[in-house]
């Protein structure tokens, strides 16, 4: 069982880095080449944003591959993915003919990529879940007392503060007989 666990966590582990691998890569892409990515894509004169998605894509890709852990930077590509989807959708809108199509097919590979964002980051995100609860300590057995508390009661009826516990004599009020 602990075996799979550990065949599942890596599998993870190595799905993270892949789409960490592929973001590097469609960064790179749409930065390098935005009129091109643009153009086909359907989306004319938006360049800048293609382009600008595409530091995002690099940004994303290189915190996936060289953290710790990759769970935050995953749920980062879910969100570029919306924003992905929401752009496609415009260029599918006003797009016409070839384009529309070419949108189409571009919100469906976006929506796929999704997914397996999607299901990366629920494994990762249970996995953290999984390791909090084992490294948790379980103090519920405790009550804190050596004793049971009838034994307790009165056990500290002879005690006497020490002078130095008291209130010191400048800050006494007045009257008051230590």
């Amino acid at each position: 069982m602990a075996r799979s666990r550990a065949r599942g966590a890596d599998t993870t582990i190595g799905l993270a880095q892949g789409l960490g691998w592929f973001s590097l890569g469609l960064g790179m892409a749409q930065l390098l080449a935005p009129h091109a990515v643009s153009r086909s894509l359907g989306l004319r004169g938006q360049e800048r944003l293609v382009a600008s998605y595409g530091a995002r894509e690099i940004v994303t890709g290189i915190g996936i591959l060289a953290s710790r852990d990759p769970t935050p930077w995953i749920w980062g590509r879910v969100a570029g993915d919306a924003l992905d989807i929401g752009t496609l959708a415009g260029g599918l809108a006003m797009g016409r003919g070839r384009e529309r199509s070419i949108a189409g097919l571009a919100i469906a590979a976006v929506a796929g990529i999704t997914l397996l964002d999607v299901l990366c980051g629920r494994a990762l995100s249970a996995r953290k879940i999984t390791e909090r609860k084992r490294l948790a300590y379980d103090y519920s057995s405790r009550r804190g007392m050596p004793k049971p508390a009838a034994a307790m009661r009165g056990a500290a009826s002879d005690f006497e503060v020490p002078r130095d516990f008291r209130i010191p004599e400048p800050l006494r009020p007045w009257g008051s007989v230590a």
